[in-house]
C-alpha cells in the first residue's frame, strides 16, 4: 500500500471517529440533562444501576486484531434491564462510565477512548429509544408488574438495536484501521458474538422478570453475570489460543521448503497473519551472502531487497533475533510492526520466539540446501564443461551424442572433428594467455554458427569437436565445415594484432550401427588424411580407413576366399528415367562368408585394398561381371555392365593390358565394358593414374566418375581425366527437397549437358524423386524404384518380364513413345562420344 493510499484512509478513519464521538458527545450531553433535571427523587437504586452497568463493561476481555484491540464484555444485559426501570440518562451515564474506565485501565490512547465512549452510549440510548418507541418506557417496579409482558417482548427488539449500533459503529473503523475488508471484521468470531448477545438477551429478560418480585434481588444477579462473562472470555480465549497453535503448526509446515526466497516470502506473510501485525520484516545477513531484507503483509511482499535501499518503516515494531532454541549465533531479525502501540501477551510472546526458532532453522536448512546444489551444479559443469572456453567437454558430447544416435531418427546425424594448424606457433611466440584468448574467440564463433540440436565441444589442446543434427543428407555436412573453417579463418585482433588461424576438419556420417566411439574414430581418420592431403575437409571413407578392425579379421580370410569362390556378384538395374528401360547393369561384390553371411562392399574393400590379393579379387569380379554381359547378350539385351574399380588397380600400368585381354577373351566390344573410379588422394597427385585411365579410354572403355559432388570429385578431375559418365551421389538425391540439395543435382545435369557425357542419378527410391530428376534433364538412374541388387538369373528373369508386356522395362514410362524427341550424346551401348579428336 503506498503512502498516498495510507493518507486516504487515515483521512476517512479520523472523519468517521469524529462524527461518532460529536454524535456521543451530545448524547452524553442529553443523558446529564435527563439525570439533572428528572424532577422524580433519583434514590439509591439508578445509582446502583449504573454502577453495576460500569461494572459489567470494566470486566470485559480484549481481543488484538492487529494494533487495535476489541472489547467484548456482558453490558447489554444490564443495560437492556436498566432500561426497564430507570431513564435513559441512568443508563447512558453508567456505559460511559464503565467504558471510559476499562480504555483507562488499558491506557488506550485519546482517539480511542473516545470513539468508544461515545460508541457505547449510543448503543445504549439506541436500546432506550426503541423501548420508548414501542410503548415500553422505564416504570417504578412497581409498576413494571403491569406492563412486564410488553416490556419481554420489546427487549428482543432493543436488543437488537443495541447490537446493530454497537457492531455498525466499531467494525468499519476496524476495518479502516487495520486496512482489512468490512466483511472479513464482521464474520470473525461471530458465532461466539451471537452467543454473547443471546445469553445477555436471557439474562436481560430473566432480571426483568425478578425486578417484578424485588428490585435488590437484581443485585445478587452480579455474581452470576460474571461468571456467564468469564465463561465467554474463555471460550474467545481457548479458541484464538487453538487458532493460533494451528496456524503457527502450518505455518512451520510451510517453512520446510529447500528454496530460500520461497521460506523468506512464506514467513513474511505467515507471521503477518499469524500475529495480526500490520507489517513484517524478515532481515537475513548469514555467511558469505549479502545482507538482505524482506518486507510486507499477509497479503504481499512488497520489498525484497538489501536493507540499506529499504524505505523507512513505519511504526513500532516488535524484534526477535533469528536464533535457534540452544542460542546459536543470530543469523538475522524478525521484525512485527504495528500502526499503534501492541503489547503481545505471554501465549503470544512464546509463540513470536517458537516461530523465529522454526524460522532460523528453515534459512539455515535452505540455505544449505542451495549450497549443496550450487556445488552439485559446479560438479556437473565441470564434469561436462570446458573450464578455458564453457564449451562441452569430450564426456558431454559423448553422452549427448548417445542420447541422438540411440534416439528416433530425425534427420542425418555428422561428427566434424576440428584440429588447429601449427597452433603451437601462437603459444611459443605469443604466449599461452594468447593462445588462450585465441581459443576462446574461436569458440565463441563455433558457437555462433552452430543451429538448434548440433552440440560444440572442445577436447582439449587445440582440438574442437561439432556433432551437426538434423542434416538432410550426409553431402550437407561439407559445407557446414566449410563454413566452421571459413569462420576461424576470419582475422582476429590480439592486443593491436591481427592474426588468423587456420584448421583441418574431418567429417564422419553416422549410420545405423555407428556409436559415438567408432564415429569419433572415423573423424578423426578423415582429419589426419586431411592434414596429410593439404586439404581443409576431408569426408571420412571405409575404402582409406587402416585401422578397421573387422577388416583387420577379414583380411585373413581373403586368399581362401578367392580359393573357394566366395566373391560372387550381384547386378543393379541402371535405367532410361523417361522409358525405364533397362540400358546398363552396375556389378557389385558381395562376399559370401561361411561365418558371417552375405557380407557388403564396405565390410571387407579395404581389407582387399591392404592386402596381396587386389589384383586377383579385381580379375575375378572383372571376370565374373563380363561373363554375365555375354550371357543377357545372348538373350537379346546389349547393355553394358559397369564395374568399380580400386584407386590401387589404376597404379598398375599393366591394368589396361589385363581389361583389354578380358574383353578379347570374353568376345565382347570395349564399349560393352563401364568403369567406374572415385577420386581419391591418389587419383589427384599421381600421373601414372592418369596414364591408366587415359589408356583405357583409348581402348574404348567408358569411364565413369562415381559419387561426383560428394567433395571426391572436383572440376580438375574432369578436365583431367577422360571422363565419359557421371554418377550422382545418392545423398543429393535423397534431399532433393532441400534448394541446397537440388541445385547440386541441376547443376551436375547441367554440367553433364555442357560436357556431353551421360548423367546418372544413384539412390532414387520414389517416383516423385524420379519424376524431379527427369524434369531437370537427368537421362538415367538406378535404385529401390526399379530394382535392388539381384543375381544374373533374377536380372534375366526381371528383364524378360518386363513391365506391363513390355521386356527390358521395369517400370511405367514417364511419356508416351515417340512424344520426346532425345538428343544424341552418349548412350550406355551404341553411340560413343569421341573425346579425343
Amino acid at each position: 500500500m503506498t503512502t498516498t493510499d495510507d493518507d486516504a484512509t487515515n483521512g476517512r478513519l479520523r472523519l468517521l471517529v469524529g462524527l461518532v464521538v460529536v454524535c456521543g458527545a451530545g448524547n452524553i450531553l442529553a443523558a446529564l440533562r435527563d439525570v439533572i433535571f428528572d424532577h422524580q427523587p433519583a434514590g439509591l437504586f439508578p445509582v446502583v444501576l449504573c454502577g453495576l452497568i460500569a461494572l459489567a463493561k470494566i470486566s470485559g476481555v480484549s481481543i488484538r486484531i492487529r494494533s487495535t484491540n476489541i472489547w467484548l464484555s456482558a453490558e447489554s444485559a444490564t443495560v437492556l434491564m436498566a432500561s426497564t426501570i430507570v431513564s435513559f440518562g441512568w443508563v447512558v451515564l453508567g456505559m460511559a462510565l464503565g467504558v471510559l474506565v476499562a480504555n483507562l485501565r488499558a491506557r488506550s490512547a485519546f482517539m480511542k477512548l473516545r470513539f468508544n465512549v461515545a460508541k457505547e452510549s449510543l448503543a445504549a440510548s439506541a436500546a432506550c429509544a426503541v423501548m420508548v418507541a414501542l410503548g415500553a418506557p422505564p416504570v417504578g417496579p412497581e409498576q413494571l408488574a403491569g406492563s412486564l409482558s410488553r416490556h419481554l417482548l420489546v427487549i428482543p427488539v432493543a436488543a437488537l438495536a443495541y447490537a446493530i449500533v454497537d457492531e455498525g459503529l466499531i467494525f468499519p473503523v476496524i476495518a479502516l484501521a487495520t486496512r482489512t475488508s468490512l466483511r472479513e471484521r464482521f464474520l470473525e468470531h461471530l458465532d461466539i458474538r451471537l452467543v454473547s448477545r443471546s445469553i445477555g438477551l436471557a439474562m436481560a429478560l430473566g432480571a426483568t422478570m425478578i425486578l417484578t418480585v424485588d428490585r435488590w434481588l437484581v443485585i445478587g444477579l452480579s455474581p452470576l453475570l460474571y461468571a456467564l462473562h468469564l465463561s465467554s472470555a474463555g471460550r474467545v480465549r481457548n479458541r484464538e489460543e487453538r487458532a493460533a497453535w494451528q496456524r503457527l503448526a502450518r505455518t512451520t509446515d510451510e517453512l520446510n521448503a529447500v528454496d530460500l526466497d520461497g521460506v523468506l516470502r512464506s514467513a513474511v506473510r505467515r507471521a503477518a497473519e499469524l500475529f495480526s501485525a500490520d507489517e513484517v520484516e524478515v532481515e537475513v545477513h548469514e555467511g558469505s551472502s549479502p545482507a538482505r531484507l524482506v518486507r510486507g503483509t499477509d497479503e504481499r511482499v512488497h520489498y525484497d531487497d538489501a536493507p540499506d535501499s529499504a524505505p523507512p518503516a513505519q511504526g513500532t515494531a516488535i524484534i526477535t533475533p533469528l536464533e535457534s532454541h540452544d542460542g546459536d549465533t543470530a543469523i538475522g531479525e524478525l521484525r512485527l510492526r504495528f500502526r499503534g502501540q501492541v503489547a503481545l501477551s505471554e501465549r503470544e510472546e512464546y509463540i513470536f520466539r517458537t516461530f523465529a526458532a522454526a524460522l532460523c532453522t528453515a534459512i539455515r536448512n535452505a540455505s544449505a540446501h542451495a549450497e549443496t546444489r550450487r556445488l552439485a551444479e559446479s560438479h556437473a559443469r565441470a564434469a561436462a564443461q570446458d573450464p578455458l572456453t564453457s564449451l562441452a567437454n569430450r564426456r558431454r558430447l559423448e553422452q549427448y551424442a548417445d542420447e541422438i544416435l540411440g534416439g528416433p531418427p530425425h534427420g542425418v546425424t555428422a561428427l566434424v572433428l576440428l584440429d588447429l594448424n601449427r597452433f603451437k606457433e601462437v603459444n611459443d611466440t605469443l604466449g599461452h594467455t594468447a593462445g588462450d584468448r585465441v581459443l576462446i574467440e574461436i569458440a565463441r564463433r563455433l558457437e555462433a554458427l552452430s543451429t538448434a540440436g548440433d552440440l560444440v565441444a572442445r577436447f582439449g589442446g587445440d582440438e574442437f569437436a561439432i556433432l551437426l543434427t538434423g542434416l538432410p543428407a550426409p553431402p550437407v555436412a561439407i559445407p557446414r565445415a566449410q563454413a566452421v573453417l571459413a569462420s576461424i579463418a576470419a582475422p582476429m585482433d590480439l592486443d593491436g594484432m591481427r592474426i588468423s588461424v587456420e584448421a583441418s576438419a574431418g567429417i564422419a556420417v553416422a549410420d545405423g550401427s555407428t556409436d559415438i566411439a567408432e564415429l569419433l574414430r572415423r573423424a578423426d581418420i578423415a582429419m589426419y588424411q586431411a592434414k596429410k592431403s593439404g586439404q581443409q575437409v576431408t569426408r571420412y571413407a571405409a575404402t582409406r580407413d587402416t585401422a578397421d578392425v573387422d577388416s583387420l579379421v577379414l583380411g585373413g580370410d581373403l586368399a581362401r576366399a578367392l580359393a573357394e569362390e566366395e566373391f560372387t556378384v550381384k547386378f543393379q538395374p541402371i535405367v532410361d528415367l523417361g522409358s525405364a528401360e533397362v540400358i546398363a547393369a552396375e556389378a557389385l561384390a558381395r562376399w559370401h562368408h561361411p561365418d558371417h553371411g552375405d557380407l557388403p562392399p564396405a565390410r571387407f574393400l579395404d581389407a582387399i585394398e591392404r592386402s596381396t590379393q587386389l589384383g586377383a579379387f579385381a580379375k575375378s569380379i572383372l571376370n565374373q561381371a563380363l561373363a554375365a554381359a555375354v550371357t543377357w547378350r545372348a538373350a537379346g539385351y546389349t547393355i553394358p555392365v559397369a564395374v568399380n574399380v580400386s584407386p590401387r588397380s589404376l597404379l598398375d600400368p599393366r591394368f589396361p593390358g589385363t581389361v583389354k585381354a578380358s574383353l578379347a577373351r570374353y568376345g565382347l566390344p570395349p564399349e560393352a565394358l563401364v568403369i567406374e573410379v572415385t577420386e581419391s588422394l591418389i587419383l589427384s597427385q599421381l600421373e601414372v593414374v592418369d596414364e591408366v585411365l587415359r589408356a583405357l579410354r583409348e581402348d574404348g572403355i567408358v569411364i565413369a566418375l562415381d559419387d561426383f559432388g560428394t567433395g571426391y570429385s572436383s572440376l580438375s578431375t574432369l578436365a583431367r581425366v577422360p571422363v565419359q559418365e557421371l554418377k550422382i551421389d545418392r545423398g543429393f538425391v535423397s534431399g532433393m527437397d532441400s534448394p541446397a540439395e537440388a541445385a547440386v543435382v541441376r547443376s551436375t545435369v547441367e554440367l553433364g549437358r555442357s560436357l556431353q557425357v551421360m548423367v546418372v542419378a544413384e539412390g532414387v527410391e520414389s517416383e516423385d524423386q524420379r519424376r524431379r530428376l527427369w524434369e531437370l534433364g537427368c537421362p538415367a538412374g538406378q535404385g529401390y524404384l526399379f530394382a535392388r541388387a539381384m543375381s544374373l538369373d533374377a536380372l534375366l528373369a526381371a528383364l524378360g518380364r518386363g513391365f506391363d508386356g513390355r521386356p527390358g522395362r521395369l517400370a511405367e514410362p514417364l511419356h508416351e513413345a515417340g512424344s520426346v524427341v532425345r538428343i544424341p550424346k552418349r548412350p550406355r551401348g551404341g553411340q560413343r562420344l569421341d573425346r579425343s579428336s
